[in-house]
């Protein structure tokens, strides 16, 4: 969970599109790269780590010197179409070292547990709220450049020497304990990217309960069916593009104040929605008849008006490519402005600093913010069930109220109250009810998670507590107003599924990462994991019955996949291989599944980004979505 890494040192020349593939590097010149870092512990035995009396070796310099750490690009303006009220965009700080207040270190993949009961530490370090009626926007994230890889985090070529060293003495001493003891894992999969197992049948052995949908194709080679164009932006200012779904008959892309489907297999486009402003947020559920629901502004941002506010709530039909209703909120005579937006069976909810109010499909109002309230509904999770994040007292002494709803009259039907002073949390499922907070401010690294509450939505009591530190796990959540946001996870079988940071790979110069999987009834890890392979880091997307749907970001010269990993016996089937032609690779390395929007069906695979800006525009062949499929 941390900010995204510099691009490897071999990566090729950033830059290109869908043109011819470019150069490669020469074969007799090994890439440039810093000196490898000891790998994360997955085994279920602790070894010795950091901190762990070594016998001394004589450290040997490095011979490959790193890299100098890039630059981060500078922060987006917040003119013309960029929502206000919300904290300056700001790139996630780096998470601090082992040994920061409130952790212990553990063998990399086996966090320290808290005592289960006990959910908080303190009070976390975000600004108040601006209260009544202020526009609240998400911060606009780092967007990563062309090329970069997800994960990792950034050091100084001084660190890396001082870390390279004391990592040469550990692996000399340990023998390797990282390799020796990840061969004997229960569930692991093989290093060779793109080799399938299993068949996504039926896997009951572990976990899984049910076959996925999604099944291998005989050739999961992938072309490029599609890329939308970047929209034109102006007056160098950053408007919020988010909201992309998918149905039978369209992929659904949310642009500048408008909503546009296009064809899944040729991009053509089926109808265009124009809307008064642009889009705020955009619910990721969809109904069975394929409605779905938005936040938008009233009118253009303008130069004098930057902001209009999110006071806008539609309800769309994705088939039909049609507005169904537009409702507003008022408390008095003034609008509300929402900061988030959920859809539970056919109730849209919404919520702000202001309260929370819901509708029916049909447009009926079934309850909005009362005056007398004391507490307010900040946001809503949707899906299964719908779950309010409920805020009650001060802002020192905040205490939030995580409630499962009945979504058509909006009475409590269970409630877990959180430890004072967690100030924000985040709804990652609602059956389970899985929520992820940031308790004392102690993740350290902007990913919004130090732990994960999994709650009995019938009792409201607290299953068990997860423990997952930022520089182990990669997971994010926004949580400060959409209380939706996250991403890089994925819940199923019970279990919760998270990806490991990055380390180094078996190869020479190679980086990779994990999934792994927590017990959401103990809070232990199962012991499962699905392995990237060298050179890729992989991120879980979505369930799929009893399987987990993950992506794969590929390295410098490959392609990259798309996988189902079997509930049970973690076997990994390849659903899909993109190019490895340098101008296509370019153009999916540009969305990282961190902040884009990744969507997978039925051996289709489409990235599209969340925010547009002038600067998107000023480079050639830049994309606001890109399809593709197998054939």
């Amino acid at each position: 969970m941390t900010q995204p890494p510099p691009p490897p040192p071999q990566q090729p020349p950033q830059g290109g599109g869908f043109g011819p593939p470019q150069d490669q590097p020469p074969q007799d010149q090994p890439p440039q790269t810093p000196p490898p870092a000891a790998g994360p512990n997955l085994g279920k035995a602790p070894e010795p780590g950091y901190g762990y009396p070594q016998a001394p070796q004589a450290p040997q310099a490095p011979q490959t010197p790193p890299p100098a750490a890039p630059q981060t690009p500078p922060t987006p303006p917040q003119g013309y179409g960029y929502p206000q009220g919300a904290p300056a965009p700001q790139p996630p700080q780096g998470p601090p070292g082992y040994g920061y207040p409130g952790q212990q270190p553990g063998p990399y993949g086996q966090p320290q547990q808290a005592p289960q009961g006990q959910p908080g530490y303190g009070q976390p370090g975000y600004g108040q709220q601006p209260g009544y009626g202020y526009p609240q926007q998400p911060t606009m994230p780092y967007q990563p450049q062309a090329g970069q890889p997800g994960g990792g985090k950034k050091f100084n070529a001084q660190t890396l020497i001082i870390v390279a060293a004391v990592v040469a003495i550990a692996l000399v001493i340990s023998g390797g304990v990282w390799y020796a003891s990840s061969g004997k894992d229960e569930g692991k999969q093989n290093d060779t990217a793109g080799q399938s197992g299993g068949t996504g049948g039926t896997d009951d052995d572990n976990g899984g309960t049910t076959s996925g949908k999604e099944k291998a194709p005989s050739d999961p080679s992938a072309k490029v069916l599609f890329q939308v164009p970047a929209p034109e932006v102006k007056n160098d200012s950053t408007v919020v593009v988010s909201g992309s779904w998918l149905t039978d008959k369209a992929y659904v892309k949310s642009g500048i104040a408008q909503i546009v489907g296009y064809d899944r297999d040729k991009g053509s486009e089926l109808w265009k929605l124009p809307l008064a402003g642009p889009v705020c947020q955009a619910s990721r559920h969809v109904t069975d008849d394929n409605l779905t629901a938005i936040l938008y502004q009233p009118a253009m941002p303008t130069k004098a008006d930057p902001s209009h506010g999110c006071s806008e709530i539609a309800l769309i039909d994705l088939d039909a490519g049609k507005r169904l209703w537009t409702k507003t909120v008022k408390t008095g005579d003034q609008l509300i402005n929402f900061d988030n937006i959920t859809l539970s069976g056919k109730t849209v909810a919404v919520g702000s600093t202001s309260g929370g109010a819901a509708f029916d499909v049909s447009g009926k109002l079934l309850w909005s913010p009362k005056p007398t309230d004391s507490c307010y509904d900040a946001g809503y999770g949707g899906g299964e069930k719908l779950v309010a994040v409920r805020k009650c007292g001060s802002y020192d002494q905040r205490q939030l109220h995580i409630q499962t709803i009945d979504p058509k009259s909006g009475n409590v039907i269970s409630e877990y109250k959180m430890t004072e002073g967690i100030e924000y949390a985040s709804i990652v499922s609602t059956n389970p009810l899985v929520v992820a907070a940031d308790v004392g401010d102690s993740a350290g690294d902007g990913s919004g998670i130090s732990d994960f509450f999994s709650i009995d939505s019938k009792t409201g009591k607290l299953r068990t507590r997860i423990s997952a530190p930022g520089e182990q796990f990669a997971a994010r959540c926004e949580g400060i107003t959409r209380v939706e946001a996250c991403n890089l996870l994925a819940v199923g079988n019970d279990r919760l599924y998270l990806p490991t940071e990055e380390h180094d790979g078996t190869g020479k110069y190679s980086q990779t990462n994990e999934i792994v999987a927590f017990d959401l009834a103990t809070g232990k890890q199962t012991g499962q994991r699905a392995d990237a392979g060298d050179g890729y880091t992989i991120s879980p997307l979505r369930m799929d019955g009893g399987n987990l749907i993950a992506y794969k970001r590929p390295p410098y010269d490959k392609g990259g996949q798309v996988v189902s990993i079997a509930g049970g016996s973690f076997k990994q089937t390849t659903l899909l291989q993109n190019p490895a032609t340098e101008s296509v690779r370019d153009v999916e390395t540009s969305m990282s599944p961190e902040y884009s929007e990744f969507l997978y069906a039925e051996g289709h695979l489409y990235m599209s980004k969340v925010y547009a800006s002038k600067r998107s525009t000023v480079r050639e062949k830049e994309y606001l979505a890109v399809g593709f499929g197998t054939s």
